[in-house]
């Protein structure tokens, strides 16, 4: 097996890993204003902030090893990334950061107002992530305007096509089932019920949305072993939701655990090995070995070394 092949099997495991952690993160950040409702409101989300207040922050890592590795092993890759998807990119990382203010600063003061705010600060800095990393991940597998000199020549708007718009709407619907899973799993009494019960509901329209996808992306660029994933992501997202609805909640958070993953597996298989398709002309795209550069050994002992 080639280096190449190694470090894309790496970065393709370090996207998994931020997707299914970070996933039940925004979930539950976007899920806020629903079971945060009623008299206790106040309670109740601060509930809900518990569960994912020791881990919120660490399951981050995974999105700036992912990066790095990406920029030591494939810096063409990274490049063309990058500068293509730049704004989309630029408001995710704004987003991630006043999400992150909003878990530190909305106990700060003792005022309803002061508290609003920084929920809603919350639940767009989830919101915003989930949505743009579909979008984003999709429209990579599926290909984009590259010419010749590797530089993406479309704009955002070229990123809001169909396909990829049901790539965000899924991640929004599969995070959204995972956050209320994890809930379901970390809290007792109304909250754990309603969680649940909110799960079974999001994760039939995340079912229908991560199948058309999937389907979508195989027909255009799949291989058996994307269509395998494909198919491992459908049955533990359904276990996933019987184990729901049979309140046994840890197993129900291992099945869309699993199903995030295989999704994410799903995209990373059909790309391979390309790692950003061109529309413009297939001779333009870059691939594991052309994404590479000479330098590029000594970029990866730099990384090892600063981790």
């Amino acid at each position: 097996m080639e280096l190449t092949t190694v470090w894309f099997i790496l970065i393709a495991v370090l996207w998994t890993g931020y997707f299914v952690l970070e996933g039940f993160d925004f979930g539950v950040g976007m899920l806020m204003p629903v079971l945060g409702r009623g008299e206790h409101g106040e309670v109740r989300k601060r509930v809900l902030l518990n569960t994912i207040g020791p881990v919120w922050d660490g399951n981050e890592v995974w999105l700036l090893t992912a990066g790095g590795a990406t920029f030591a092993a494939f810096p063409h890759w990274y490049a063309t990334m990058f500068s293509g998807l730049y704004l989309p990119l630029l408001i995710i990382l704004v987003a991630l950061i006043v999400r992150a203010l909003g878990f530190d600063y909305r106990g700060k003061v003792d005022d309803p107002t002061w508290r609003k705010r920084w929920d809603l600060a919350i639940f767009a800095g989830s919101a915003l992530p989930a949505l743009l990393w579909g979008v984003a991940l999709t429209n990579v597998v599926m290909g984009l305007p590259i010419n010749a000199a590797k530089a993406y020549t479309g704009n955002l708007f070229t990123l809001l096509n169909p396909v990829g718009l049901l790539g965000g709407l899924t991640t929004v619907a599969l995070f959204l089932t995972h956050g209320a899973i994890f809930i379901a799993l970390k809290t007792e009494g109304d909250i754990r019920g309603e969680a649940r019960a909110l799960s079974l509901k999001l994760g039939a329209v995340a079912a229908v949305l991560a199948v058309v996808l999937l389907v979508a992306i195989n027909v255009s660029t799949g291989s058996l072993p994307s269509w395998i994933a494909a198919v491992v992501a459908a049955v533990a997202l359904l276990a996933g939701l019987f184990a729901a609805f049979r309140e046994r909640e840890g197993w129900a958070f291992i099945g869309t655990f699993v199903a995030i993953g295989a999704a994410v597996a799903t995209l990373f298989l059909a790309l391979f090995p390309d790692v950003m398709p061109s529309t413009t002309n297939a001779a333009y795209s870059l691939t594991t070995t052309n994404a590479s550069s000479t330098a590029y050994t000594l970029g990866i002992m730099t990384w090892v070394a600063a981790v």
